[in-house]
């Protein structure tokens, strides 16, 4: 018990530092050295596509989503990955989707609205936030079946990183 709350607990700073960084970034690059028309706002200068932290990865069955969520009133823009609409409308019945390095065996994690999860049970649940976890590893994969068991679960979609 004691392991699992330590477990998130350290997901939770993960995730919290994951979603800090872009809107940090996007704050200094909203902040110009002249004053910003009135209709500008934060958003639009941190939903560029130089801010996009997965351009430079070859995606097969991902895209990359930009998205807003205020979990505890404080708004956070956030850059992640989702499964593309032709893979989000695939027929899934039981198992889990989960995200899996191939070449370490190393599992990452979902975020589910504001909290970092293993393994989720819908395909538009499917949201990878974990900028670290996908640079550190050549090749990752959303698969889909039981975790326990990744080498025998489908591979659904994957992000392979250019060097």
């Amino acid at each position: 018990m004691i392991r699992r709350t330590a477990l998130r607990a350290l997901t939770t700073v993960a995730v919290t530092a994951a979603l800090a960084l872009p809107l940090t970034q996007g704050a200094q690059a909203a902040t110009p050295n002249t004053a910003a028309p009135a209709t500008t706002t934060p958003a639009a200068a941190v939903n560029s596509d130089n801010d996009n932290p997965f351009r430079r990865m070859e995606l097969d069955g991902l895209r990359a989503d930009f998205q807003f969520m205020c979990p505890t009133g404080h708004c956070v823009g956030f850059w992640s990955l989702v499964l593309t609409k032709d893979v989000a409308q695939q027929d899934f019945d039981g198992g889990k989707f989960f995200v899996y390095a191939p070449a370490t065996g190393e599992f990452s994690f979902f975020l589910d609205t504001d909290i970092a999860v293993r393994t989720v049970d819908h395909p538009g649940q499917v949201r990878l936030v974990d900028t670290e976890f996908l640079r550190s590893h050549p090749r990752v994969e959303v698969r889909y079946g039981n975790p326990g068991q990744p080498d025998r679960a489908r591979v659904v979609a994957s992000a392979t990183t250019l060097m």
